[in-house]
């Protein structure tokens, strides 16, 4: 009976996040409460003594996983909200692309700038800041509608590679599957599959685009902080790669440095002291992520993930997952990770790296499956999940091209 409660509140929390533009009910509201009674129900029918201090180990460990997650994801956060109140992406933005541009190149240009955004910054960031960009081009509706479900795809293609841009691929890192050099090949793959779908969608697009330069002010101190966020990332790789550091850490003192130099530098007029953009960083997400975890690793003490992972053997891995990644365009690709690293199937490092692109990328195949995709759905109004079915073939194509790579590049070097 417990059991059958517990279930259905996991199937609840699914419907909340797949029914959130109908019911208009935030999912970080639903996932973290429904996550909490799941926990607070496995403490309450316990019984003995003994079964409640297991139970009560089991949450520890959980919440150890989650702490680690939200500290590295509250870090890089804290400085993308930075740079983006000072403009300085919006000034990077500007550096990059030309006054005047055909559409065919500026199609290359903004598949290019959004995949490696989205490697450095989270999906969320990198999806307004390239919706942004279109903005300050005149574009047609179809050209607009057609951009913006190349920057869907690129932005969810350029997470995979490294664990600053997609939680999926920091997670199963976290859960120590692969290292980071290992998840550096998936960046091939990645950007050769967002350069199909650019010379796919460009073969049609004629003429030339012209955009407003507009005049950005910034200080010293705002390259500074730029340069340590940019310096962090790379230690965080070279510490990791030959020390074994966890990168939280690693993130962790980046952020110190941030506040330190902040705290020197700012002068008297500066209303906002650069430790309170942790203020600015989207909790919600962070919310959500927490209840989701807690419902996970619920279902993980009743021993349902056990079903999952046997359903998940059936098959060859390397098709499972596959079939995972086009899951993930249904369903959320982090209660699906979560779900699937929980199970801990036996899997070689070539078929880690299969699932942390499939399920990455996977998103992109219906306009629901990602965050990158709601956004864009809210902020184009000619994107509809109709429309954005007519895009679905190339898509799957160039999904398939980059799984297939992924495959062969990591048979070539693990193999």
């Amino acid at each position: 009976m417990l059991h059958t409660f517990l279930i259905l509140l996991a199937v609840l929390a699914l419907l909340s996040i797949v029914l959130e533009e109908v019911t208009h009910i935030n999912k970080a509201k639903t996932t973290l409460f429904l996550g909490c009674i799941a926990w607070v129900s496995l403490f309450i029918a316990s019984g003995d003594p003994e079964q409640t201090k297991i139970v009560a180990e089991e949450l520890n460990e959980n919440l150890l996983e989650i702490a680690t997650l939200w500290l590295f994801l509250m870090s890089t956060m804290t400085f993308v909200a930075y740079l983006n109140a000072k403009g300085m992406i919006q000034i990077m933005v500007q550096k990059l692309f030309p006054q005047r541009v055909s559409v065919r190149m500026l199609m290359i240009q903004v598949a290019m700038f959004s995949l490696f955004l989205s490697a450095i910054c989270d999906n969320v960031t990198a999806t307004l800041v390239s919706l942004g960009l279109l903005t300050t081009f005149k574009l047609d509706k179809q050209m607009r509608r057609r951009m913006a479900v190349l920057i869907i795809f690129a932005v969810n293609s350029g997470g995979v590679a490294l664990i600053t841009g997609d939680v999926t691929t920091l997670m199963i890192f976290l859960a120590g599957k692969v290292h980071i050099s290992d998840l550096l090949v998936l960046f091939v793959p990645a950007a050769v599959s967002v350069m199909l779908l650019a010379v796919l969608f460009s073969l049609k697009a004629e003429g030339e685009v012209k955009t407003t330069p507009i005049k950005q002010q910034y200080r010293t101190i705002d390259v500074v902080i730029a340069g340590i966020f940019f310096l962090t990332i790379v230690m965080t790789m070279a510490l990791n790669v030959f020390f074994s550091i966890p990168p939280v850490l690693t993130f962790l003192t980046g952020l110190s440095v941030m506040f330190l130099v902040g705290h020197m530098s700012r002068p008297d007029k500066e209303e906002t002291q650069v430790l309170e953009y942790i203020r600015q960083v989207e909790f919600d997400t962070l919310l959500f992520f927490l209840g989701i975890l807690l419902l996970v690793g619920m279902l993980k003490v009743i021993g349902t993930l056990d079903l999952l992972a046997q359903v998940y053997s059936m098959y060859d891995p390397n098709i499972s997952n596959f079939f995972t990644g086009m899951g993930s365009a249904l369903l959320d690709n982090v209660p699906l990770t979560a779900a699937l690293l929980k199970a801990d199937p036996v899997l070689t490092t070539v078929e880690w790296l299969g699932l942390t692109y499939s399920v990455g990328v996977g998103g992109s195949l219906l306009v629901i499956g990602s965050a990158s995709g709601i956004i864009a759905m809210s902020k184009v109004k000619e994107l509809t999940f109709v429309s954005y079915l007519k895009y679905v073939p190339a898509l799957m194509l160039c999904y398939c091209v980059g799984y297939a790579l992924t495959l062969f590049m990591a048979q070539q070097i693990h193999g």
